[in-house]
């Protein structure tokens, strides 16, 4: 039997409430980043946060950021 010490994927995604927070959702999502969405997708525009990776397939709109990228971000703002 093996286990896993750490649960968290070593590959994960993010998505736009998940990076800047959802305060009505119950219970509330905290941000990792104190932005409002457009700060956050007009620094994304601009290049100075991550691009995000499209999920789905043809025609899906659906985006999310790399939890990877986020970290990095994260911890350039704050030096």
């Amino acid at each position: 039997m093996t286990t896993h010490s750490n649960p968290v994927p070593a590959v994960a995604f993010l998505k736009l409430w998940q990076i800047i927070g959802n305060p009505r959702a119950v219970p509330p999502v905290p941000a990792l980043i104190p932005l409002g969405r457009t700060s956050f997708l007009n620094g994304v525009k601009s290049g100075k946060y991550p691009k995000p990776v499209k999920l789905g397939g043809e025609g899906s709109r659906a985006v999310a950021w790399r939890a990877a990228d986020i970290q990095a971000m994260i911890e350039k703002i704050g030096a």
